[in-house]
Order: C-alpha cells, then sequence, then structure tokens
C-alpha cells in the first residue's frame, strides 16, 4: 500500500478541516466518522472513501490520524471490538492528535507497539481556525524515526511542530500551551 493513502477518524470541527487539506496535498484518505452520515458527507463533497469500522480504515491505510473528543472516545476507537489496534499491524503509524489523558495516550501507545505499529501522541493547538488554515502548533510525543515519517503530514497540518520524545510527554505542555492562550485572549 502506498504511503500516500492516510486513513482519517474523526471528521468534527477540527478533523473535517484537517482532512480537507490532507486531500489538497495530495493524499488519498479512507475516513471514519461514528456518525457515518458525516463522513459520506465528505466523501461526496471533497474525495477519499469511507470505511467502516475503524479497524477497517487501520487495515486499508499505512498511517491512520485520530481527531477525537475525548479520552474515552480514543479508547474506544483504538481498543474497542474492530478498532484501530484489531486492523493494525507491522508497518504501520498511527498518530493521534485528540487532547486526551497522557495515561491514555501511554495506554494506546502500548497496545500500538504490541500490534507490531508505531504510534506518536500529537496533540494541537490553534483551535479551528487553524485546523481550517493549516496553521495549527503541534507537539508529538513518539519515537524518532516515527516522528520523521510523519512529518510531511505534520507540515500540512501546522506551522509549529515540535517533537517532545516518546508518547504521553505532549501532553502537559498541550494543557500549558491552552492555558497560556486562554489567558491571553482575556480582556
Amino acid at each position: 500500500m502506498a504511503e500516500s493513502t492516510v486513513g482519517f477518524i474523526g471528521l468534527g470541527i477540527m478533523g473535517r478541516p484537517m482532512a480537507l487539506n490532507l486531500l489538497g496535498a495530495g493524499y488519498a484518505l479512507v475516513v471514519h466518522n461514528r456518525t457515518r452520515e458525516k463522513a459520506e458527507a465528505f466523501v461526496t463533497e471533497a474525495g477519499g472513501e469511507v470505511a467502516d469500522p475503524p479497524r477497517a480504515v487501520a487495515e486499508r491505510a499505512e498511517i491512520l490520524i485520530t481527531m477525537l473528543p475525548d479520552s474515552p472516545d480514543v479508547e474506544q476507537v483504538y481498543l474497542g471490538k474492530d478498532g484501530v489496534i484489531a486492523g493494525t499491524g507491522e508497518g504501520r503509524l498511527l498518530i493521534d492528535m485528540s487532547s486526551i489523558a497522557p495515561a491514555v495516550a501511554r495506554a494506546v501507545a502500548q497496545a500500538a507497539s504490541e500490534a507490531g505499529a508505531e504510534m506518536l501522541d500529537a496533540p494541537v493547538s490553534g483551535g479551528d481556525v487553524g485546523a481550517r488554515e493549516g496553521s495549527l502548533s503541534i507537539m508529538v510525543g513518539g519515537p524518532d524515526a516515527a516522528f520523521e515519517r510523519a512529518r510531511p503530514l505534520f507540515d500540512v497540518l501546522g506551522k509549529t511542530v515540535v517533537h517532545l520524545g516518546e508518547a504521553g510527554p505532549a501532553r502537559p505542555p498541550r494543557r500549558a500551551t491552552r492555558s497560556w492562550s486562554r489567558s491571553r485572549s482575556r480582556p
């Protein structure tokens, strides 16, 4: 399978514009959303193909990105029945860009490793405007080689990309950045 095929799960306020940017950069997408109608509408409007369940996305894409609302959503999509981990394997790269708890990031990374895949923990800041404009700040935790492999995608999605080491460490700086940004925007 060509490395240019990317799986993308989560087509909400942040995920949809991120996926559109990847399509615009020439990546072929296989998408999934819990609300199938959103995934079908995305494919009809922009391109790509829909896959259900998350396991099917993992089976079709060498690199898979998730952008989900919270820790329980990430646990379900990755670790649940017919989840990403059930469909991944050797040579695959999984990237979670959701804002989740460090313990969940580490648990998913461990499960990915046990399945033979690499995992990057890559939370973002910049909101829906940054997602639309491809100007997100991305803080990445995970192995160096996996980071370098994902770098072309991160360059499409964001303007500031920082590699912080192994999975999990990107979470505390992400929270600090969000808190700092909120304090700066108050009158």
